[in-house]
């Protein structure tokens, strides 16, 4: 039988020893510290790129609202841009097209002007109709003169006439109609309808807080609040918005202020403001 020595027993024992409790305490203090730093590090730059979303989807979804709302006022009938007490609603009536009417006739005696002494039924474009394919015989209205004033208002179909079905880019027929006022530029206008912008800020639910707009609906002298019909949401979480307007003046053109807050579930939060020119040259 082999026995071993006193120092190769010591040896062996030395070589086959495991952890000591501090140790292992030591291990997992050490471990946590470093799991704590790992997760920081990585939820930090999750949690950035995930609001980074959440703002850049309703950044989105206001600034292509915003450019809808643009080409909507800029398309503006001078002087019909009207806003409730309130700023949360916005009306125009919409031009599809425009011209400038024969006030005399030519050196030959021909021709057909738009006679304002009389109930008139039609008259010769200067030049054509450039949009003549986008308005709607029989439902679109000419207007002359527009000043959103008594007497010149296209609201109350004062200066309005109806357009008939055998009208060309170059003769325009209307409805009999006296027309009150001339244009000192001889222009005319081709309006399709009304279109109004309204925010809902009441309801609970922030995705239920919407920017409407509505079309199709029949002119009406006064201003609803908002249409019944022709509605289609533009934006969710409109948890702010207001409108104004400043109709400027002769040597000024008018002004709209679009001022939108989008808030969802989260909190997150943008605020953006358009400014929008009008022209309102009649």
């Amino acid at each position: 039988m082999h026995w071993l020595t006193t120092r190769q027993q010591i040896t062996l024992k030395s070589e086959q020893h495991g952890f000591t409790l501090i140790e292992m305490i030591i291990v997992i203090v050490i471990g946590g510290i470093v799991a704590s730093m790992t997760a920081s590090v990585l939820t930090l730059p999750i949690k950035a790129y995930v609001d980074n979303s959440r703002r850049a989807s309703l950044t989105d979804s206001a600034e292509s609202t915003l450019r809808r709302m643009q080409r909507d006022i800029q398309s503006a009938l001078p002087n019909s841009i009207r806003i409730t007490a309130d700023g949360q609603s916005l009306e125009l009536l919409h031009v599809v097209d425009g011209g400038r009417y024969r006030s005399q006739l030519a050196s030959d005696g021909s021709g057909d002007l738009l006679d304002f002494s009389l109930a008139d039924t039609q008259f010769d474009v200067l030049g054509s109709l450039l949009n003549f394919s986008n308005i709607s015989l029989g439902n679109n209205a000419i207007v002359v003169y527009p000043l959103a004033s008594t007497g010149s208002n296209a609201y109350t179909a004062d200066n309005t006439a109806i357009i008939s079905n055998s009208s060309t880019a170059s003769h325009v027929v209307f409805s009999s109609f006296q027309f009150p006022l001339q244009s000192p530029q001889k222009r005319f206008f081709v309006i399709d309808g009304p279109i109004t912008y309204r925010c809902n800020t009441t309801a609970t639910a922030a995705k239920n807080k919407t920017l409407m707009r509505y079309q199709g609906y029949n002119i009406q002298a006064s201003q609803a609040n908002p249409p019944s019909s022709g509605a289609a949401i533009q934006s969710n979480y409109i948890s702010d918005c207001n409108f104004s307007y400043n109709s400027g003046s002769s040597i000024r053109s008018g002004l709209v202020t679009i001022d939108l807050r989008l808030t969802d579930e989260t909190g997150e939060s943008i605020h953006l403001t358009q400014q929008v020119h009008v022209s309102n040259q009649p």
